[in-house]
């Protein structure tokens, strides 16, 4: 143990841009500086026994001792302040005894006694600092300062407690820099040999529009690398060597390291930690800042004006509170000041952000924000809150526009289903427009060539609207199997099952067998019933006794259509009484002028109003 006074204690360096920030100090054992008040400073091992009676203010902390520029081990440094009574008794002391009095307390021993614990140990080991108290020289407020420096074994991220021997002390929490820590300084091979030996060189190289970075290591494979903003930001990780422009930034730092190593060290560079950002790249920096201002109401009722800043690196600077847009470049009232160090977070994006909160606004005035960043030539902003009641307007405005556009979309692509309903509207009233059903279409008798073609056509065009569809000319080998009259009751049962209609096609020859049916079948009811015996020989005569049936019902116009394809005339079953009483009215349709109506009456499946 040996006394090391201020000109033999040599700080010889500083990194200044480590990311420990650890002192170097050329020392390799225990040692103690003193301050004049105090004389023959010596430190010892000592023991835990709290009975000092000395007050003391310390402060520890970790440094890195060296010998001869090398060989560095850390080293726990603490610095104390020492208060010393100066109280004396004032009794009368005559001659030799006054001045012996005197020389006694001119020069009187004392002794401060610190100790440290490890986390995972439960036995302190403490350090005793003996020491003269000159009190001639002692300042006013009697107190002078002591220096210890231990040399102990130190372990890298090691946590200790540190207390002085005295009853009811506080403790002070101290952690050792990590390993990573302290080998990214730049001199570490030099002057700590325990560091891992640098694998790489990372250079940049300023592009264009990026920054190219170049790998220099002695393995074969490329390294890992990684790029972080702030020294504990999150570092993500980068698949190539190019970094584009728009993500550079001051306190941006590159890691690299080989997948192959276990040992948590990195190589890491900071390119513009010290010089900071290029004049002409500056401008990239303050396109990256963003601020988002919003109001809010509080419990009480007051408004209060939310911002939130953020930005690659933590700045410095302040947020002034402003009037509207318009008149925010005057004089700015209330400021609340950025710091660089503390209220700051990086979210999941890798950005760092803060926040404030101005209370109590006015806000039909002051909704806006300026900000002013350290190092910036301009002012940024304004920042303004969204205008709440002009984004109700807006949105009810969209609102509107996009029903009115959804309206007429709808009314294009549903155009068919908007003439059914109005074409039901002017033949009684709302109908319910349902899926299209089953179709049978029966041919006139004694059918001609052009009649055949007419009716096949009609069926053919049914189909492709998308209507199930029976056409008695394309199923004569059923009604050979069946009969007609069977075959017809067949296609009636799926009426019932799926809906439809069953569709007549007029001529003159099916107008005729009508009259002529209606007749025998008058004289039927009063006359010989043998002459109605051969009328069911085909399809349209079995019809004709179907809509009789329904018509005594009176849903007759509810199950046939009747189609006319020989005549181009326009007309309506309402209107035409040249039809034979039987077939009076039904629903008439002439092809091929009323062929999208047809297509309507065959659609709607239930009448939902009667008709007006």
């Amino acid at each position: 143990m040996f006394l090391l006074k201020w000109p033999v204690w040599c700080i010889y360096f500083i990194l200044c841009s480590s990311s420990s920030g650890l002192e170097i100090i050329e020392h390799h054992s225990d040692a103690v500086i003193c301050q004049q008040a105090f004389s023959d400073c010596t430190i010892k091992d000592g023991v835990y026994n709290p009975g000092d009676t000395v007050d003391i203010q310390f402060e520890p902390s970790f440094k890195l001792c060296c010998k001869a520029r090398g060989n560095c081990t850390l080293c726990l440094v603490i610095d104390t302040e020492v208060s010393i009574p100066t109280e004396v008794e004032n009794e009368s002391h005559s001659g030799d005894d006054e001045e012996e009095y005197s020389e006694n307390t001119r020069n009187e021993k004392s002794s401060v006694t610190i100790c440290y614990q490890q986390a995972a140990s439960t036995v302190p080991i403490c350090k005793k600092v003996e020491f003269t108290v000159n009190y001639p020289i002692l300042t006013h407020q009697n107190k002078s300062k002591i220096s210890m420096v231990i040399t102990d074994e130190f372990h890298f991220s090691s946590k200790l407690s540190v207390y002085p021997n005295k009853l009811n002390s506080p403790k002070k929490e101290v952690v050792a820099p990590s390993e990573e820590k302290v080998c990214s300084q730049k001199l570490r091979q030099k002057y700590i040999p325990v560091c891992p030996v640098q694998k790489f060189l990372i250079n940049h190289v300023l592009k264009e529009n990026h920054i190219e970075l170049q790998i220099e290591g002695n393995n074969k494979s490329p390294p890992s690398l990684c790029v972080k903003y702030e020294e504990n930001g999150h570092c993500r990780r980068l698949t190539q060597t190019i970094i584009h422009l728009s993500s550079i930034a001051p306190c941006m730092c590159i890691q690299a390291w080989d997948e192959d190593d276990l040992g948590p060290w990195r190589t890491q560079t900071c390119p513009f930690n010290k010089t900071g950002l290029p004049s002409e790249l500056k401008h990239l920096m303050w396109k990256n800042i963003s601020v988002n201002v919003r109001l809010s109401k509080i419990f009480d009722g007051s408004s209060v004006l939310l911002w939130n800043l953020t930005a690659p690196c933590r700045l410095t600077g302040e947020v002034s509170l402003c009037y509207k847009a318009s008149i925010c470049k005057g004089g700015n009232k209330e400021r609340q000041a950025i710091n660089a160090v503390s209220k700051w977070r990086q979210n999941s994006k890798d950005v760092w952000e803060t926040q404030g909160a101005f209370e109590n606004v006015d806000e039909w005035i002051s909704q806006c924000v300026m900000v002013k960043i350290k190092g910036a030539q301009q002012e940024f902003g304004p920042f303004c809150a969204f205008d709440t009641g002009r984004f109700r307007w807006t949105l009810l405005v969209v609102g509107v526009m996009l029903l009115v556009s959804l309206t007429g979309l709808m009314i294009y692509f549903l155009r068919d289903y908007v003439k059914k309903w109005a074409w039901s509207w002017r033949h009684g009233g709302f109908v319910k427009i349902g899926k299209k059903g089953h179709v049978v279409l029966l041919s006139p008798p004694d059918v001609d060539k052009s009649v055949s073609e007419s009716v096949c056509q009609l069926g053919t065009q049914l189909c492709s609207q998308g209507f199930s569809v029976s056409v008695d000319q394309w199923c004569r080998r059923d009604q050979c199997t069946m009969g007609p009259l069977p075959w017809l009751y067949s296609q009636l049962q799926k009426l019932d099952t799926m809906g439809g209609r069953i569709l007549l096609v007029l001529n003159q020859k099916a107008l005729e067998k009508t009259e002529e049916w209606t007749l025998l079948n008058q004289e039927r009811e009063v006359g010989d019933q043998q002459q109605t015996r051969s009328t069911y020989s085909d399809l349209f005569t079995a019809s004709l006794f179907i809509i009789q049936a329904h018509k005594r019902l009176g849903t007759a116009a509810d199950r046939f259509v009747l189609v006319k394809v020989d005549s181009p005339q326009r007309q309506t079953h309402s209107s035409d009484r040249r039809l034979p009483e039987l077939l009076q009215g039904l629903p008439l349709f002439w092809l091929p002028s009323q062929s999208q109506s047809l297509a309507a009456e065959l659609t709607v499946v239930e009448t939902n109003m009667e008709a007006r």
